[in-house]
């Protein structure tokens, strides 16, 4: 039987190599909007083949990759893979294209902004999110950017020619910002919610075959669809799967930004760790153990409380079929839901190392069970 790795063991100096960038990278400019995760996820599936003995695809595009298959006690890692985005909702006689929602979009970023057009062939048009020249604005009767007045400019002079195009009502909108690196301390990019967990639950993966750990269960690693309107995807394959318990990752906010307010939002910045969430889907005595390991390992992390719901996938898998053991690690993010999303690199690389470890940690024979 293979040796399990110590959880006191330190975590490398270079965890992340340069060619887990290039794969951060070119994953965080691939498209993958709600409901349109295709390229993302064979984007992913393609970091994530060389560490897992298989994977599955389900009918609405959530794809895991499975270690160790039939062990009996089954675990979950699981982040998700869509990102927010638009879609065009109608055509002006002028050629002017309004937008509707596809997730929790925010409509003032959306002025000045550039952005493609996915036509349902798989090519891509480019065009801008036009707005009023401030010389034509009347101060003090400004209007604010909001849903019903943002559009796009294609550079088309007539609905006809928009049309002409491939461009419909139903294609589906995402920014042209691509991901970089500032002050060698964060990374920066759209998309980083989730796809940053993506990254980081494939690069658990791969540091458990290098390190070449045999685990005493079935590990499946879960990149699931459709978060960003309603968990659909955690929920669908946590149905299918039927784990015996699952660890989730997803993005919080760092409130140390000007305009947040901590007593409402709480306390959390980039930087200091991850964000370990204490509220009804996160089960107990799960969480001792990922604060343990913790602990053990040395890594600082955030503490954070919630009322009725995470607002993650968490909630979704924590209340499948008869109740799926669940916890939460958190990323501390920056400017949510805009085109700068931005995390710290050194937090990126201990929730990988808090993952690692509490898997390494974990047993079949862990009571989950409150009373006895």
């Amino acid at each position: 039987m293979a040796t399990r790795k110590s959880t006191t063991a330190s975590k490398p100096k270079a965890l992340i190599t340069a060619d887990d960038l290039r794969f951060l990278s070119q994953y965080i400019n691939t498209p993958s909007p709600t409901g349109f995760e295709a390229n993302g996820q064979k984007c992913w599936l393609s970091y994530l083949k060389p560490a897992i003995d298989d994977y599955e695809v389900d009918t609405y595009g959530t794809v895991y990759g499975v270690m160790n298959p039939g062990a009996g006690f089954k675990v979950v890692i699981e982040a998700h893979a869509d990102e927010i985005s638009w879609f065009v909702s109608y055509i002006t006689d002028d050629g002017f294209i309004y937008v509707r929602r596809n997730g929790g979009s925010d409509h003032q970023i959306a002025p000045s902004k550039r952005v493609w057009i996915h036509l349902r062939n798989g090519e891509k048009i480019p065009a801008v999110f036009g707005w009023p020249a401030i010389h034509t604005r009347k101060e003090g009767k400004e209007q604010a950017p909001d849903v019903k007045n943002i559009f796009l400019d294609c550079g088309a002079k007539s609905k006809k020619e928009v049309e002409a195009l491939g461009i419909h009502v139903g294609c589906v909108i995402t920014y042209q910002d691509e991901f970089t690196e500032l002050n060698n301390r964060y990374y920066v990019g759209r998309a980083l919610d989730n796809r940053i967990g993506g990254f980081m639950i494939a690069k658990v993966a791969r540091l458990l075959r290098e390190n070449k750990v045999k685990l005493p269960y079935t590990l499946y690693i879960v990149n699931a669809v459709q978060e960003e309107v309603g968990l659909r995807g955690a929920g669908m394959i946590a149905h299918t799967l039927h784990p015996d318990c699952a660890i989730v990752t997803d993005v919080c906010h760092d409130t140390s930004t000007p305009m947040i307010d901590k007593i409402a939002e709480g306390d959390y910045k980039c930087g200091e760790g991850p964000v370990l969430t204490i509220g009804p889907a996160v089960h107990n005595k799960f969480l001792d153990l990922v604060i343990n390991t913790a602990r053990k390992s040395n890594i600082k992390v955030q503490m954070e409380a919630v009322s009725r719901y995470t607002g993650t996938d968490t909630d979704a898998i924590a209340y499948t079929r008869g109740g799926i053991p669940s916890v939460l690690i958190s990323l501390p993010m920056r400017y949510m839901h805009t085109t700068v999303e931005m995390v710290a690199k050194d937090d990126v690389e201990n929730v990988i190392w808090l993952m690692y470890q509490t898997l390494l940690n974990l047993k079949p024979g862990f009571d989950f069970k409150y009373l006895k």
